[in-house]
């Protein structure tokens, strides 16, 4: 079965360099452009993980965690935050509202790549 991903950011450029590169990893790829939307195909979906962007329109990537973890559905779900906010306090911020991991941007997609592939084995 092909490992799902939901890819939760609103910069064009961004989910189609994130969502080319997993689709050539055979990854099953959902996007979503804020959290609102992300939350449908989440539960609709259930993917093995979910990278999430922060700052969205409508609901950003904290409220967007923070009712993923309450969805029992999505207990096994993964979530890697993907976000520009990069000081130490938002990376335990969104570490402590249960994230399984944080990245900042910019970044290396073949690092995002390889540490997905590690999350979900």
């Amino acid at each position: 079965m092909k490992k799902k991903i939901l890819i939760v950011d609103d910069e064009p450029n961004i989910v189609m360099s994130l969502e080319y590169a997993f689709k050539k990893k055979d990854f099953g790829v959902f996007i979503a452009r804020d959290g609102t939307e992300a939350l449908d195909i989440a539960e609709r979906e259930r993917p093995n993980i979910i990278l999430l962007d922060i700052m969205m329109p409508q609901m950003d990537g904290y409220e967007t965690l923070k009712r993923i973890r309450e969805n029992k559905e999505l207990v096994d779900t993964k979530v890697v935050f993907l976000s520009a906010k990069s000081k130490e306090k938002d990376i335990e911020k969104g570490m402590r509202m249960g994230a399984d991991g944080y990245m900042t941007k910019p970044f290396s997609i073949k690092k995002v790549i390889s540490d997905v592939e590690e999350m979900i084995k």
